[in-house]
């Protein structure tokens, strides 16, 4: 690990973008999900929600390391604003207006009415955790929850600064459990969007693992991988058993209890163990799938659905065989898309992001010795 990169991070981003886009596959394919009704064989693919968990355990853990380095401090709030859209929005704009043509033009999104123009006001602010409106991409649900918890970011850094990583997790997590217990009876009920609040807790444990790393070696030596191992067997062994429509049916509940696993797993890979894994995530494929992983999550969805229901499903059902060809057809287009479409939105505005940034820093000691 250097200041700027964590050696493993990126490939794990690239599985995790992967997993989605098989999980969408599948979804589709067979039809009916959670009531899954395809072969036994396939039915770890029904998990995508959690790969999702992970995307915001990994985001705190990225953008609050900097910070964890600095005693908790953000610095300028402007700049923080400007890099965050700097990095997101070229990319989800222009996969927003692919995903409206798609849905007014091909096909729209399962499950959803035609997007109309709340829908474009909507998405284009991302709000779409805050409002109900027919969808144009159904994975942009994710992002509209992420930019919201970008907005929290330095809320909780002042509580990690004033009081220490733990009580911030504390303050975040206790919430959304009494209001899970006591205002729902324990089955809070699952909807499209207002998931941003029982997510913070997956996002601030990503800033702890941030605040362990920045502790420096006396946590280094932790055998976190067999923690994150010992931590995942009470929540994998009850999904296990009870099955995807279960766990549909209790995100509220699975989102939390797969969090202490994943921020222990992701310590261990930050940690370098186990060497094998790192190596394979630090492989030059991986690599460069992680590096279009954002591109490959926001454009595969429209990609999987004109897919299967213009070309799969008419053809050859909705069997394994259906399966293949859709992985096979949409998984391909998806990732040659997304390595088109992170040349075109995402590295361009990056590199310019980049070099504005090093400029405005350059610049900032002669401002200072004008003014002095």
């Amino acid at each position: 690990m250097n200041r700027k990169r964590v050696a493993g991070l990126d490939g794990l981003r690239g599985l995790c973008a992967l997993y989605v886009v098989l999980f969408h596959c599948w979804a589709y394919t067979f039809r009916g999900f959670p009531r899954y009704r395809g072969p036994y064989w396939l039915s770890w693919l029904g998990f995508g929600r959690l790969s999702v968990v992970l995307f915001l355990v990994l985001s705190g853990f990225s953008l609050a390391l900097a910070a964890a380095r600095n005693d908790w401090r953000l610095g300028s709030l402007a700049r923080y604003a400007r890099r965050r859209a700097w990095r997101i929005l070229p990319a989800y704009w222009a996969a927003l207006a692919f995903s409206l043509v798609i849905a007014w033009t091909v096909v729209r999104q399962p499950h959803s009415a035609e997007p109309t123009a709340g829908s474009v006001v909507v998405y284009t602010l991302l709000l779409q955790d805050l409002f109900t409106v027919p969808t144009p991409n159904g994975a942009f649900w994710s992002i509209g929850v992420e930019a919201l918890l970008y907005g929290v970011l330095p809320l909780l850094l002042i509580l990690c600064r004033r009081y220490g990583p733990v009580v911030m997790l504390a303050v975040v997590t206790v919430p959304v459990v009494l209001i899970g217990v006591v205002v729902f009876d324990g089955s809070p009920p699952q909807g499209d969007n207002w998931l941003a609040p029982h997510l913070v807790p997956a996002f601030a444990a990503g800033v702890v693992a941030a605040g362990v790393v920045a502790a420096g070696d006396r946590l280094r030596h932790l055998p976190w991988a067999v923690l994150s191992v010992l931590a995942a067997i009470p929540a994998a062994a009850l999904v296990l058993h009870q099955g995807a429509r279960w766990m549909v049916n209790h995100y509220y509940w699975v989102d939390l209890a797969v969090v202490p696993a994943m921020t222990l797993f992701l310590l261990a890979v930050v940690n370098g163990r186990p060497a094998a894994l790192i190596r394979l995530l630090e492989s030059s494929p991986l690599r460069r799938l992680g590096s279009i992983s954002y591109s490959l999550y926001l454009i595969h969805l429209p990609i999987v659905v004109v897919i299967d229901q213009k070309l799969v499903a008419p053809r050859l059902g909705h069997g394994t065989v259906a399966f293949a060809a859709t992985t096979i057809l949409a998984g391909g287009l998806s990732l040659i898309g997304a390595w088109w479409f992170a040349r075109a939105f995402e590295l361009p505005f990056r590199s310019w992001a980049d070099v504005r940034n090093a400029i405005l820093v350059s610049v900032a000691p002669l401002r200072l010795s004008d003014r002095t």
